[in-house]
Parts: structure tokens; sequence; C-alpha cells
């Protein structure tokens, strides 16, 4: 049905007809997607303080340049970043930093944080925005990213003016916006791309004036027809952009299984996207870059959905970065019955809660709520050397026999057996009928692995 449907959109936009593209292997979990994925972008104003953990990107920490007492307005830099890789941090608030201090964070961490009263006022800053970006050079437009604090926001949280120099940009043939959102549940950058398009083609549009010979790509899933028509008809004049519809599969949005979905080119883990010449960047990272350069607006916001069986009223929010997740919660209007499980993040590769006291942050998308905890109830058993976790890893590894090198602690055979290429998805884990937590072991093991390389 989404096949037909997709094809006959595509026929009608004019876009060029690839085909449906994927990649080897991957999984087809219930998808969720409907409990919210028709319900529009709400702004939600928080209350009380905000938290601004000073560790939301990878690379160094941001440096506070503000102290306890201090009044801040929204849009105002209240942390610069730590080195090259790290990111400013901004006010989404105007308020009065009540504090700096350790806060613990979605993952169980306590990371150094700036917190800020709100005064409900939401008092701003002045931007200087420009029409377009034409007659900036690109150390420019790289500078602006940069002193914005973007990151990659789909999860990775990479500094995005890093990932925007690369050494040879000559070499960049493909700016991919990732616009798959195949994590079950997530509809954030659905009804961003839905409500919203034109952001995230002009965010495009900027990257491509850094790379000239580069071609920019919206990669979107054909469970979203409705995506990839408004897409197509507002880039049907851009000689340098495309639409390329993808077949619905997890881990589609994964940064290697995209690249091969659209270039049929593969990277490894020691290979950037750029040694491909592509640069990946996730929807919500593109509108931020737009903000940035265009608007000159830092980033302070982000789409974020709450969802799950266990809310009463499941919504897709415009929230302001470092507001409480329990607000969020009381938004959606709450438990509707028992909740037995929270994730931040994707069923598939997301974390655990056990507290939303928590903030969100530049890299925080969704916070799940389910009536049980089928995970939890699972016994598991001894490994039927079925293969299917085989065929449903996407970098073609063999997921039961590095688990089980994991369980033995032998890191070397680990290796022989491309455990580092390991992209932590999930996927073995999903159709394992033992109920092996493959995925798991695997990641632990990988974990120590490199910290073991780090060291020496």
């Amino acid at each position: 049905m989404y096949f037909n449907k997709t094809k006959r959109i595509l026929e009608e936009s004019g876009a060029r007809n690839m085909g449906l593209m994927t990649f080897k292997g991957g999984v087809h979990p219930y998808d969720g997607k409907d409990l919210s994925k028709d319900k529009p972008i709400r702004e939600l104003l928080p209350k009380g303080e905000l938290v601004y953990p000073l560790s939301q990107h990878i690379g160094a920490p941001a440096n506070p340049i503000v102290a306890v007492g201090d009044t801040v307005l929204r849009g105002q830099k209240i942390a610069e970043a730590g080195g090259f890789v790290s990111a400013p941090i901004y006010a989404s608030v105007s308020g009065t930093v009540k504090a700096i201090e350790p806060r613990r964070v979605t993952v169980g961490d306590m990371v150094k944080s700036i917190v800020v009263e709100s005064d409900g006022e939401m008092k701003e800053v002045e931007y200087t925005a420009l029409s377009d970006s034409s007659s900036l050079s690109n150390e420019e437009i790289i500078g602006k990213i940069k002193e914005a604090g973007v990151v990659g926001m789909g999860g990775a949280g990479f500094p995005t003016h890093v990932k925007l120099s690369p050494k040879e940009p000559d070499k960049i043939e493909y700016i991919i916006a990732n616009c798959a959102e195949c994590e079950p549940y997530l509809t954030s950058d659905y009804r961003r791309m839905i409500e919203q398009p034109e952001k995230l083609v002009a965010g495009m549009r900027v990257v491509l004036q850094l790379f000239p010979k580069a071609k920019g790509v919206f990669g979107i899933e054909d469970n979203k027809p409705d995506c990839i028509a408004k897409l197509s008809e507002l880039v049907k004049n851009e000689s340098r952009m495309e639409v390329v519809p993808l077949q619905t599969k997890y881990p589609q949005g994964g940064e290697r299984q995209l690249i091969y979905a659209v270039t049929k080119r593969s990277i490894n883990s020691k290979m950037l996207p750029a040694d491909a010449g592509c640069i990946v960047d996730n929807v919500e990272t593109l509108v931020a870059i737009y903000n940035a350069v265009i608007l000159g607006q830092p980033l302070m916001n982000r789409i974020f959905t709450v969802t799950g069986n266990a809310i009463a009223d499941p919504q897709n929010f415009f929230v302001c970065i470092g507001t409480n997740y329990r607000e969020l919660l009381e938004a959606a209007g709450g438990f509707q019955t028992d909740c037995k499980k929270m994730i931040a993040g994707g069923p598939m590769m997301g974390f655990a809660m056990f507290d939303l006291d928590v903030p969100t942050t530049k890299t925080t998308s969704s916070l799940l709520c389910f009536t049980e905890d089928e995970v939890a109830a699972y016994e598991t058993t001894a490994c039927i050397n079925c293969g299917r976790c085989v065929e449903a890893c996407p970098e073609l590894l063999v997921p039961s026999r590095l688990a089980d090198y994991s369980e033995r602690g032998q890191s070397d055979v680990f290796e022989t057996w491309h455990g580092l290429e390991c992209v932590e998805c999930g996927s073995c884990s999903y159709v394992c009928p033992a109920r092996r937590p493959l995925a798991q072991s695997v990641k632990t093991m990988k974990k120590q692995v490199l910290a073991a390389k780090r060291k020496k």
C-alpha cells in the first residue's frame, strides 16, 4: 500500500523515481507512530527552573560564563565551547542563574549543569537576520553555525561546525538529510517536515553553499508519502536537490545504512562519512543551521515527542531546551494508566529511565511510556543457532558469536570477528527467539575494547 501510494506521489510530483533504496539486513518492528503523528506541533512554555548540562555534545564540555545570581535573557550565551570539538550553550528562557552544580541526566549520570530560574517573561536578546546566505563566505557560515551551538540533533551530538569542515571539502558529493525517522513511535521529524518543510530546504541550501560540487538528498522512508510529496514539490526547481524514497525498515536512518541506501557506498568504523564523499545531517540539525545562519538565532529549542500507550494524550511539543521531562509528561495529560517502562529516545536505541526529573537537551527527542515492560518479562534461553541475528544485522556480523566472546571476556577474538563494527542498533536482540540480550553484550565488550585502546 505504501509503495503504490509513494509511487503515485512521485509520478505526480515529477521527482526522480529511484525505487525504494535500502540496505542489507534490518528488521520491521511495530512503528507505533499513529499515536502521535497526526498531532500538530504545540509550543510549550516551561515553568520554574531549567537545567542546562554542560555536556550536550560529543567532545569537551562547555565552560560556564555566568555566575550564580546573574540575570540572563533568552538567547544569551551562558557557556562557551571548551575546545574545537565542543559547542556553546544558550539560555532558552529569561531568568536568574540559580545554581551551577551536578544534575542528573537521562542516562543516569550526574553532569555539571547551569540551573536557571525562569521569570516567565521570555525576554529575549536581539538577533541579526539575513535574507539569504549568498553574501557570506564559507568561513562566516561555519562561524555562525559554531557560535550558535549547533550539534547533531539526531542523538549523536557531534558539533556541526566540525562535521562541515572536512579535510577535503572538494570531494564531498552528497549532503544527505536524514529524514527517515526509522525508530518506532518517534514523530518529531515527521511533524517538522509536514509543518515547516521550507526551513529544512533552506537549511540544506545553506549547507550546499559550502560544497559547490555536492547534491542535496532528502532520504525519506516510504511510510511518509505526504512528506515525500511536500518536499518533492519544494525542491522541483532546485537543480541541486532531490527527494529519495527509502524502504521502511529499521535502522534505515543509521548513518552507514543511509549512506549505503542513497549512494551504494560503504563505510566502516575507521572511516568518516566524508571519506565516502558524504555528509549526513538530521532534520532538526538542518533547521538549526537555517535558524543560525539566516535568522541569527542560537540553538535553544527542538521538537520533542511524548507518546506510548501509557500516555493520556500523546503530543509533539516545541520545547525550550532544559525543560524538565515531568513538565512534558503533564502537558501530555500524564499517565492514563500504570506506567511500567519509560524510555528516553526510541525503543530500539533509547535509554530506560527511572526518574523524570531530568532536563531535555539538544540531543533528546522523545519520552516513551508503556504499560508493560516486555523486555524485563523475557526469559533468556540458550542460543538455538537459528541465524536470525545474522540475517538482521545491517553490518553483516555474527551477533550471537560476538555476544559469546563478550560474556567470556575474549576481547581479542571479539575484535577478530569485527565486533567494533557493531552500530548498536539492537536489531539482533529484537529478532532473537532465545531472548538473549545480544546488542547489550556486544555493546559492553565494544566499550571495554575502545577504553583499552584509549589507555594505550
